[in-house]
């Protein structure tokens, strides 16, 4: 429940504090920031251009490794541009309807990344548990069916962001304590009950980054059971290091949410600052790390970057 003294309307601008308590270390927090987004423009173009290229990569893991990257630079274009303008020139007013728009764009292509990482445990789940069928059951159709399906839960779970938002009449004040337009900062600083959104906001998280997380663990603990059961040592290393790219990254993706809803059970509150530097996190370092990680462990991946040095070097 938020209770306000001294209310004002709905604002038509709201501003921005990037991060608050750290004002005179924007300028710092910039330049890691820039770093980010160009490693990720760079990372996920490279592999963007190298799968369109190669038609040996034309198979499911690697259309997906696509995907995957155009949800990164979507998330980072959404996302970076208005940080540095935080940082760099003090642009915090934002309009409310650019606040809206922000507040649905963001966190959609964060649960989209979401769909796409349980796309890819199913991936590795029918190549460990079905081999010989792998290009029957992956074929291009399901592979459409599977991003329309992405797409359209991240519509659904997070369309009623900007409509319950909008019926908010009145705010404690009109700064929003982060760096976008998150939809519980927004409603943290309205003035009233706002004990739906609250309900709100965990259905989202269940439903989406809760549900894939679950299914993901799910086909891990059955990819698991299918390895150890094969005799050959050597095909066990094989068939693990089929899912060790995909590992990594669903470790960097989801550590910082569990780490954050371990904090909130657990009673510990962070300091505002770190826990808006740890949210930044979500959104900055997977799109950043994922092509590293896929470029490094993916044996198709490496001779393609190495070719692509080698030329440059000539």
């Amino acid at each position: 429940m938020s209770s306000c003294n001294n209310s004002i309307p709905q604002p038509l601008i709201f501003v921005l504090a990037g991060i608050p308590g750290l004002e005179s270390s924007h300028g710092w927090f910039s330049v890691p920031f820039f770093l980010v987004f160009v490693v990720a423009v760079i990372g996920n173009a490279t592999i963007l251009c190298i799968i369109r290229v190669e038609k040996s990569l034309h198979e499911p893991m690697f259309l997906l490794l696509a995907m995957l990257s155009v949800v990164d630079l979507s998330l980072v274009g959404v996302t970076v541009p208005r940080m540095l303008g935080i940082f760099w020139m003090s642009a915090k007013e934002i309009s409310f309807n650019a606040c809206l728009t922000q507040m649905v764009f963001i966190p959609s292509f964060y649960v989209m990344e979401s769909g796409v990482l349980l796309a890819m445990a199913f991936d590795r789940f029918v190549a460990i548990w079905h081999p010989l069928r792998y290009t029957t059951v992956l074929s291009n159709n399901l592979l459409v069916k599977m991003a329309l399906a992405v797409l359209a839960r991240a519509v659904a779970v997070l369309t009623p962001a900007p409509i319950l938002v909008k019926r908010l009449e009145s705010f404690q004040t009109h700064i929003i304590a982060y760096s976008y337009c998150a939809y519980m900062a927004v409603v943290q600083i309205a003035c009233g009950d706002i004990s739906d959104h609250i309900v709100y906001g965990l259905m989202v998280i269940v439903a989406s980054v809760g549900f894939d997380l679950f299914f993901i663990i799910l086909s891990y603990g059955l990819i698991l059971h299918a390895v150890f059961r094969i005799p050959s040592w050597e095909a066990r290393g094989k068939a693990f290091s089929t899912c060790g790219s995909h590992l990594c990254v669903i470790a960097l993706f989801y550590s910082p949410v569990i780490f954050s809803v371990l904090a909130q059970i657990l009673g510990y509150r962070m300091a505002p600052h770190l826990q808006i530097i740890i949210d930044n996190l979500y959104f900055l370092v997977p799109p950043m790390i994922n092509p590293l990680i896929y470029g490094a462990r993916t044996k198709q991946m490496r001779e393609w970057v190495l070719r692509i040095f080698h030329c440059q070097g000539d």
